[in-house]
């Protein structure tokens, strides 16, 4: 980074590393070499945004400005706004996204914001559908039938499964009780990133993205799933898609209710720009409203009861029973 360059800035967006200590660095020395009101952004998403503004004499110019990748096509734009970020910086971003052709949508500070922080709940249902007898094919192809443009492994080749590998080392340290598959970490271990290194969940032929059942993964599965104890069952399209969305949806209603989304309409909007959710379903949150708030409840309740899933996290979201008691929906 040349800094230089960027002292008649009156915008700064950063995107370094998912490391706080060096965001530390790099935002002292923007605040030291910008000029007075430039507002200065970090694309990060697993970091505290927060955090960062109180490295710099000018929280109130600071906030997230999370693109999603790749950058150039994708629409969705988290405008994540700090404790401490002025009315007329938030403002200004919202205009500039319409200027650059971004669908904007404001989030509060949290880990993952609001996209990813509810992403990180279906990944780990993806993850559990393996140990307990599926392939990721059928993951992918249940939830691709669903409407997805692309199912969860599939999705994971695309962006680099080191990257998913590198914040799950972080929750271990920082959130031990917070349970994963950990196949995914052994597909890593193998050196399996994806298609940058044509092999992942998948494998993938040289200058192609066709995704080809891989025999190595199926027995890195069945190895894993042997080391636990599990005997293998037949899971269903409906379960798959089950699990996951309405993993989505539960995460949803938590961020409405701690105030990091605002409505549920934003978090639809997030998944139907950012995520392929498939557009005839409305969203996660419109499409439980459709399923019905009590359904989506009792489907829950069931799955708490499968011993090899996390109990804790199908307990339904406060505001989700509280909407069911009142016979309430998201939107309603």
């Amino acid at each position: 980074m040349r800094y230089d360059d960027l002292k008649d800035a009156d915008l700064v967006i950063e995107a370094v590393f998912e490391d706080l200590r060096v965001k530390e660095g790099v935002f002292r020395k923007l605040d030291e070499v910008a000029k007075p009101g430039a507002i200065l952004a970090t694309n990060t998403s697993t970091l505290n945004v927060d955090a960062i503004a109180s490295f710099t004499r000018r929280p109130q110019d600071v906030l997230g400005l999370h693109f999603f990748s790749p950058a150039n096509v994708m629409k969705l734009l988290e405008v994540v706004r700090g404790a401490k970020t002025g009315k007329d910086v938030l403002a200004t971003v919202m205009q500039l996204a319409r200027k650059i052709g971004k669908t904007a949508v404001v989030a509060g500070v949290c880990d993952g914001f609001i996209g990813n922080r509810m992403l990180e709940q279906y990944l780990r249902q993806a993850g559990f559908l393996l140990e307990e007898g599926c392939t990721p094919q059928q993951v992918d192809r249940a939830i691709e039938h669903f409407g997805f443009a692309m199912g969860p492994f599939r999705m994971s080749d695309l962006a680099g499964n080191d990257v998913g590998w590198a914040i799950r080392k972080r929750r271990y340290v920082e959130k031990p009780q917070l349970r994963y598959s950990k196949i995914a970490d052994r597909v890593c271990e193998a050196g399996r990133f994806g298609q940058k290194t044509g092999a992942g969940w998948y494998d993938y032929r040289a200058g192609r993205r066709d995704a080809i059942a891989s025999a190595a993964v199926v027995e890195l599965i069945e190895k894993h799933r042997s080391e636990l104890g599990i005997t293998p069952r037949r899971i269903g399209a409906d379960e798959i898609v089950q699990r996951l969305v309405f993993a989505l949806v539960n995460e949803g209603a938590r961020l409405l209710e701690e105030g990091i989304a605002q409505r549920a309409s934003d978090i639809d909007i997030v998944y139907l720009t950012g995520y392929g959710f498939p557009r005839q379903r409305g969203g996660p949150m419109w499409y439980a409203d459709t399923v019905g708030l009590f359904n989506v409840a009792q489907a829950m309740k069931r799955l708490a009861r499968n011993p090899h899933d996390d109990a804790g996290f199908w307990q339904p979201a406060p505001l989700l029973a509280r909407l069911v008691a009142e016979s309430r929906t998201f939107n309603g």
